[in-house]
């Protein structure tokens, strides 16, 4: 790295819902790579905030997976943990109550000329004049400023832009049941735990711009965005935990050698290497995707 370059941290953030498969390892993978590349530092954050879909044995199932692999890490994080420094931000921010339902939302943009086709829905701002019915429990969401925000992959070279009011919305902050919205979580632990870089999957491009809207308003830097593509099934379909994808668990605890696993998960980026490979030995495969420019390395011994 550069005398003037901050030091990288990375992290890779599972939800514990279940036993990771093969694509979650494959974005592990990945950040794993990409932290220790650059002589970076690595964090695990367990992102456990949809307690209702947590299972209390993924933490640890995780873990030994990761261990597995030859992934280690820094530092850990459990977000559930964390709740009062994103109480802390919302205080920071313009908010207001929402008592909208997800079907009253999309009743009200169908019956406008802007009926969502497959996109997310815009939420129109039913509340936002504070017309809340008052027998249900809020949601709070952000009123985003009137701006056009530009998120960049620094992996893929692509630039997204939003403008915030028109193609994003007021979104979620915090649920009606109480729990912290990922954007806001996310965003607030980045930010704090210094991380510089973010590798993770394609499917979160997307967001990445009212991410950037939110460190922006809270005053932390934006990380560097990596988006990888994601593992799919012989549909051509990602894989998925609530699909049934075949669990890492299960390859662990029959037998099979990591390296076989790890070989198996290069490969499928199209990188040459032999049948069984360590996770260190995938290093310079990754340095060879990143752009010189923007990723210097530090020396190798």
């Amino acid at each position: 790295m550069t005398a003037s370059s901050p030091p990288v941290v990375g992290r890779f953030a599972p939800s514990p819902t279940g036993a990771m498969h093969l694509g979650n390892a494959r974005t592990a993978l990945l950040a794993w790579l990409h932290s220790r590349a650059l002589g970076g530092r690595h964090l695990l954050r367990f992102e456990d905030l949809d307690t209702g879909r947590v299972r209390p044995w993924a933490f640890d199932t995780t873990r030994r997976d990761l261990e597995w692999l030859g992934l280690d890490w820094d530092a850990e994080y459990t977000q559930s943990e964390r709740l009062d420094v994103y109480a802390e931000a919302v205080t920071h921010l313009d908010t207001y109550p929402c008592t909208c339902t997800r079907r009253e939302v999309l009743a009200t943009i169908q019956a406008s000329a802007g009926a969502p086709h497959g996109e997310e829905p815009v939420y129109p701002g039913t509340c936002r004049a504070g017309r809340v019915n008052p027998e249900r429990p809020a949601a709070l969401r952000w009123r985003v400023p009137d701006e056009t925000v530009y998120a960049h992959d620094a992996l893929t070279r692509e630039t997204l832009c939003q403008h915030l009011p028109t193609e994003v919305g007021d979104f979620v902050l915090r649920r009606n049941d109480g729990a912290y919205a990922y954007h806001l979580a996310v965003v607030v632990d980045d930010g704090l735990m210094g991380v510089t870089d973010v590798v993770r999957g394609a499917d979160l491009w997307p967001a990445t711009p009212r991410q950037v809207a939110l460190q922006k308003a809270l005053g932390y830097p934006s990380p560097r965005s990596l988006h990888v593509p994601l593992l799919t099934d012989f549909r051509g379909e990602r894989l998925a935990k609530r699909g049934g994808a075949p669990p890492l668990m299960a390859l662990r605890e029959g037998g099979e050698e990591p390296g076989r696993v790890l070989a198996t998960l290069a490969r499928s980026l199209g990188w040459e290497v032999p049948d069984t490979v360590g996770a260190t030995e995938l290093l310079p495969f990754w340095r060879a995707q990143l752009p010189p420019a923007q990723f210097p390395l530090p020396p190798q011994t």
